[in-house]
């Protein structure tokens, strides 16, 4: 999945936006304005920091190399996933919609769609 294919997949979610709150080389994904994907758009490697459940978080950096403790965010709730390894595209897809899903999870009822 390039970055193309990211912003596109996740721009076809429900009351998704992309914003650039930090400057215009990190770009925000936001759900009713909650961050659940950011990507540093001049990194040499196309790498997404993702929402995770910790539990679920733990199992998947012990299980692949090219998901790691999330970089400059809480670690125990975020990933840093390297889009360019050898993860597949369905378990990419499958990142995003856990990390969205936990963001609405966490909205109020009245915002929960």
């Amino acid at each position: 999945m390039n970055i193309e294919q990211f912003v596109e997949y996740c721009l076809r979610k429900k009351f998704v936006e992309e914003s650039f709150p930090f400057g215009p080389e990190n770009l925000v994904l936001k759900v009713k304005g909650k961050i659940f994907a950011i990507t540093d758009l001049e990194s040499a490697e196309f790498k997404v920091n993702l929402k995770c459940d910790p539990e679920y978080a733990e199992q998947l950096r012990a299980q692949h190399e090219f998901i790691q403790p999330g970089y400059h965010m809480n670690k125990k709730h975020w990933n840093t996933v390297h889009f360019d390894g050898d993860l597949s595209d369905s378990l990419l897809k499958s990142l995003i919609d856990h990390s969205y899903d936990l963001i609405v999870q966490s909205l109020p009822k009245k915002d929960r769609f």
